[in-house]
């Protein structure tokens, strides 16, 4: 990120998704709008059906008066950090992706992301209030659901477009039938419990 870019001074929201899935990367994303900037229907993104989440990141990513970035943390690097850190590392690669110096950093949840040098505020259920924030949630699932359904067509078998990683009864099924993919986190219990049982055979 470029120190010297810091033309309007701008507040960043930023919000993840991907937390609790068994599989699959977290996925973060930095949004930055204009004063006034309203869009019809925004809000949380666990609030809205999948079509209307869908329609609104088009309708956000196209805005040409809105600056966004998404950033993300695979399987593997959530493994080796812990799922915490591997958010804020997924939340760094969306605030360096805006390429520019906001001013400060609204961010959803009661932590602000460390190793950032710029003035940051937690917000509990911020995207809920603060619409910087409510279009990154949208943002940042969209990129994740997307992606999770590509996969299935690697990965067939787990439903992964259907529950997009998370820890449905269908996809623990699966995971015990199939043993787990490449994509499956191997540090959360429902994986490395198939791991320890030998039911790793199916990684691909």
């Amino acid at each position: 990120m470029d120190p010297d870019s810091r033309l309007a001074r701008p507040v960043a929201g930023i919000d993840e998704a991907g937390r609790g899935p068994l599989a699959g990367p977290v996925v973060a994303a930095a949004v930055v709008a204009p004063d006034g900037w309203v869009l019809g229907g925004l809000d949380d993104s666990k609030k809205l059906s999948e079509a209307i989440r869908r329609e609104l990141g088009t309708r956000i990513r196209s805005d040409p008066d809105v600056r966004w970035a998404v950033g993300w943390a695979s399987a593997e690097e959530i493994d080796a950090l812990n799922i915490l850190q591997a958010t804020f590392l997924a939340m760094r690669r969306a605030l360096d992706g805006l390429g520019i110096f906001p001013a400060s950093v609204a961010v959803d949840g009661n932590r602000c992301i460390p190793g950032v040098d710029i003035p940051q505020m937690a917000v509990v259920e911020g995207d809920g209030k603060i619409l910087s924030i409510a279009a990154a949630s949208i943002l940042a699932k969209t990129a994740r659901d997307g992606w999770m359904v590509q996969q299935d067509t690697l990965h067939p078998g787990y439903g992964f477009s259907i529950h997009k990683g998370y820890p449905t009864p269908g996809h623990l099924e699966a995971l015990v039938r199939l043993g787990p993919s490449a994509l499956h986190r191997r540090t959360f219990a429902p994986v490395r419990r198939c791991l320890e049982r030998g039911l790793g055979g199916r990684i691909r």
